[in-house]
């Protein structure tokens, strides 16, 4: 299974930064030391260039943010500082994740280990979000002939509301959100299907929530049938978050991996999975907990056993 990787993944913050940066370089370190990333499955990609990204942003924003051009209350809304490293890590970051469909349609499954900056939108961004890596290559798949029809699955606890704005015009991409009620963002977008969770929310309801949802959207009389997922395995739901309110245990998460997996591989689908948020004080612990998925997919029978 490709992992797509990138140096600029970790760009510098200022101390005592809210947005835990250092948690890209420790899952990839967690990565290796479990031996599930090796230099035989390890990808890095070509960063995005400006053309690409503007197929979803408007041009000026993204040519601000490469220039260094942003204004102070574009700066605030971000939460991000715009330094010439992190333009670069977000360039990196849209690559990765599109580099990363790409493969997901070769070999059935790939991982990004950045992206799900699902609080970007087309003029602007937000929540730590630059640009919407998920919305990025979506309209270039889409635009190339590669896919057809692409469902992106947000299990972030924070509402996509970047990615449902940008994609509202796209009949051939169908958005699902699940997320806290009561979190950020404050205004919440329409999206194709938004599910909004009461704080503290368990595994057991929050399990049987998505496995609803995925039966309607993959297996029932008008499911969207795509020919791609895209999955933003945010692990902010989780009950230590600091920025969550969800009560989800590592088992939950675990289990949350196994169900979409599990469907994508019934269905043939192929998936792209993106980290997402997570929020600790401790790296290696968030690491672990987004290691997660990547347990999950080791629990994989191969094609080749599976046939």
């Amino acid at each position: 299974m490709p992992i797509v990787y990138h140096p600029a993944y970790v760009a510098p913050m200022p101390n005592g930064h809210r947005f835990p940066m250092g948690k890209f370089g420790a899952l990839k370190r967690y990565l290796e030391a479990q031996d599930l990333l090796t230099f035989a499955n390890l990808v890095e990609p070509e960063p995005a260039t400006a053309e690409i990204v503007a197929q979803a942003h408007e041009r000026g924003y993204v040519d601000a943010v490469l220039e260094g051009r942003l204004m102070p209350e574009q700066v605030r809304r971000l939460g991000l500082p715009a330094t010439p490293e992190v333009a670069r890590r977000s360039l990196a970051a849209n690559g990765g994740t599109l580099r990363s469909a790409e493969l997901a349609l070769e070999h059935g499954l790939a991982c990004n280990l950045a992206g799900g900056s699902h609080h970007a939108f087309r003029e602007f961004g937000s929540g730590f979000c630059v640009f919407n890596d998920v919305a990025v290559a979506t309209r270039h798949l889409l635009q190339t002939g590669r896919i057809e029809r692409t469902l992106i699955v947000d299990l972030d606890v924070h509402q996509g509301d970047g990615t449902a704005r940008m994609l509202a015009d796209e009949p051939r991409a169908f958005t699902l959100s699940m997320h806290c009620r009561t979190n950020f963002p404050t205004r919440k977008q329409t999206g194709d299907r938004d599910i909004p969770l009461e704080p503290g929310l368990g595994d057991r309801d929050y399990l049987a929530t998505l496995d609803r949802t995925l039966d309607e959207l993959l297996n029932g009389a008008e499911a969207f049938k795509p020919d791609l997922v895209f999955y933003n395995a945010g692990v902010d739901p989780h009950y230590s978050d600091r920025l969550g309110r969800l009560a989800l245990s590592d088992g939950g998460i675990l289990a949350r991996e196994r169900m979409i997996l599990a469907r994508c591989r019934a269905l043939g689908i192929p998936l792209v999975c993106v980290v997402g948020g997570g929020y600790d004080n401790d790296m290696d612990t968030l690491a672990a907990r987004h290691a997660l998925l990547h347990h999950a997919i080791a629990e994989l029978p191969s094609r080749a056993s599976a046939r």
